[in-house]
């Protein structure tokens, strides 16, 4: 593994221990040339996703692009990271697990809210804002209400 911080080849593993509830292996590493420590992690990945844009375009699946909008939407919100990262290997474990390398966008990001929708419902609206590409506030009024159950007095649209 290559230092970050030097570009040494020649790195050590001080440590290993299981993370993310036991789906990855969380490795502190020494660098013997400049003293650097860093982190790595290590993930068994089933197969290549792609993903397929709403405009046709494939790109690569990034887990790192994926875990920086679900913590972007929990940012601030009561949830133990650990649960963040478990929910993370879980979604894409389900993407690898359909048995397409072909993902549709639309159905990650539909993955992502129901989990979200689960977790914690700030942070649902606050994703769904920017997958749904909200323009007004009346787009999060409606959202929030098609989230609440109708009361006793209230008829149903």
């Amino acid at each position: 593994m290559r230092c970050p911080f030097c570009g040494n080849t020649d790195t050590q593993v001080k440590d290993s221990r299981p993370a993310e509830d036991h789906v990855a292996i969380r490795r502190r590493r020494f660098c013997p040339s400049c003293g650097g420590r860093f982190t790595t992690y290590e993930r068994v990945q089933l197969r290549d996703l792609v993903v397929v844009k709403k405009n046709g375009k494939r790109e690569d699946f990034d887990r790192d692009k994926l875990e920086r909008s679900i913590r972007m939407a929990m940012q601030k919100r009561p949830i133990d990271p650990e649960r963040v990262d478990q929910m993370i290997s879980g979604i894409v474990r389900r993407l690898e697990s359909m048995g397409e390398s072909d993902v549709a966008s639309d159905k990650i990001g539909e993955i992502v809210m129901d989990t979200l929708a689960r977790i914690d419902t700030v942070a649902y609206v606050r994703f769904a804002s920017v997958y749904k590409n909200f323009q007004a506030a009346d787009d999060f009024e409606d959202f929030v209400h098609e989230l609440r159950p109708p009361t006793a007095g209230e008829e149903e649209k």
